[in-house]
């Protein structure tokens, strides 16, 4: 029989509602948040998540709010329920990105800016996919302000570029590469070990030509 403390009930790691509306919706989410778990990789103290409950106090006052994308910097990876701000050395998140559907109400997303607002977040990025509309705010002080020019702005925190144009949405890496949807890493990979192959095919073929006229190319210095 499975037990559970009263945290755990005061403190459900599920709202009961769906992570995505619909296909467009649930493809953004999914495309932010791996990138950016890609783009983390190498850092152990880096937490991404998505859909994740964030209870930023300890006190049944206070909803929850999932994001549909996070990012708390000073946070191991790992799996997490929800995020219960009072065991995570009380790090707040730092960064949030929101994903708009059909559902989503105006009084909705006000509750959700409020909240983001009064529990520190440092930057946050709304995105409506059925009018190709993105929204950001920094925090200044005790407020979040809305960023005036949004296209080409690079996020402080995380280094990531935003390019909007009328039909279309891209965001670029630190390193200038955009993110990739999960087809199109897999077909990046293909490519890349098809050009390793060829190239080790080349190099094949001249080693044996070498050896043909008498040449030991291993002998050759580099």
């Amino acid at each position: 029989m499975t037990s559970y403390s009263p945290t755990d009930l005061y403190f459900p790691d599920s709202d009961g509602k769906p992570m995505a509306d619909n296909t467009e919706q649930f493809s953004w989410i999914v495309l932010i948040k791996e990138n950016l778990e890609i783009l983390f990789a190498d850092d152990p103290n880096v937490f991404v998540a998505g859909d994740l409950l964030w209870y930023p106090v300890k006190s049944q006052l206070i909803y929850a709010v999932a994001p549909d994308a996070l990012v708390a910097f000073g946070r191991p990876k790992g799996r997490r329920g929800s995020y219960r701000q009072w065991e995570e050395d009380n790090i707040l998140i730092q960064v949030v990105f929101e994903i708009l559907s059909p559902s989503n109400t105006g009084e909705e997303m006000a509750r959700k800016f409020e909240f983001y607002q009064t529990y520190g977040v440092e930057e946050y990025y709304l995105y409506n996919p059925t009018r190709n509309a993105l929204t950001g705010w920094i925090r200044q002080g005790s407020q979040l302000t809305e960023i005036q020019q949004i296209s080409g702005w690079i996020s402080p925190r995380l280094g990531i570029r935003f390019e909007l144009t009328f039909q279309d949405f891209v965001i670029y890496r630190p390193d200038g590469d955009r993110f990739l949807t999960s087809i199109e890493l897999r077909q990046r990979g293909d490519q890349e070990r098809q050009c390793a192959d060829q190239e080790r095919q080349r190099a094949d073929r001249l080693a044996a030509y070498l050896r043909s006229i008498g040449v030991d190319p291993d002998q050759i210095p580099d």
